[in-house]
């Protein structure tokens, strides 16, 4: 049925996610796993993927022990619109998260109609978590951070790493 397709397309288009940890756990025999997403890693940069001198060791064995995806392809080359996509399994476009990125003075972000991979697995009967860098919108009052998008928890930051203006008690 449909909800088994947005599964099914959701999970296989998973696995790079670095700045974004995607932690999910259940209480039964569902298996537990994390989707690591990170910003300008390219598919052939760790050595679980072939290359000749990138050392991966953490991640080359979890590679080994665990699920490698080797057919998801990220449909922009820009952080919000790819995110997007990877959560909802969707072109980015559809969501209309293009052609660039959330700034701290965008209004918008991810639509909460969108269907995330991390209300797929709460209706699973996972706990989701997601650390890391959100970037894909905060709206007032936080309508669009990630616990408004089915995620327990979120341990990370709304935009990126160069958010000292905008938060100056980071400041060093």
């Amino acid at each position: 049925g449909g909800c088994c397709d947005l599964q099914s397309r959701m999970v296989s288009g998973s696995f790079t996610f670095f700045g974004i940890i995607l932690l999910c756990t259940c209480s039964a025999s569902p298996p537990n796993f994390v989707l690591i997403f990170a910003d300008d890693l390219g598919f052939g940069d760790l050595g679980c993927y072939g290359h000749p001198s990138s050392r991966t060791p953490n991640l080359d064995r979890l590679a080994a022990e665990g699920l490698r995806f080797t057919d998801f392809y990220s449909t922009c080359p820009v952080c919000s619109p790819s995110r997007a996509s990877l959560l909802t399994g969707r072109y980015q476009t559809r969501s209309g998260i293009y052609p660039g990125v959330f700034y701290p003075g965008s209004i918008g972000g991810l639509p909460l109609n969108e269907t995330t991979i991390a209300e797929v697995l709460k209706s699973l009967g996972y706990a989701t978590a997601i650390i890391g860098k959100w970037h894909l919108g905060v709206g007032h009052n936080g309508m669009f951070l990630p616990t408004k998008q089915g995620f327990d928890h979120f341990l990370g930051i709304p935009y990126s790493h160069d958010m000292v203006s905008v938060f100056p008690v980071c400041a060093t």
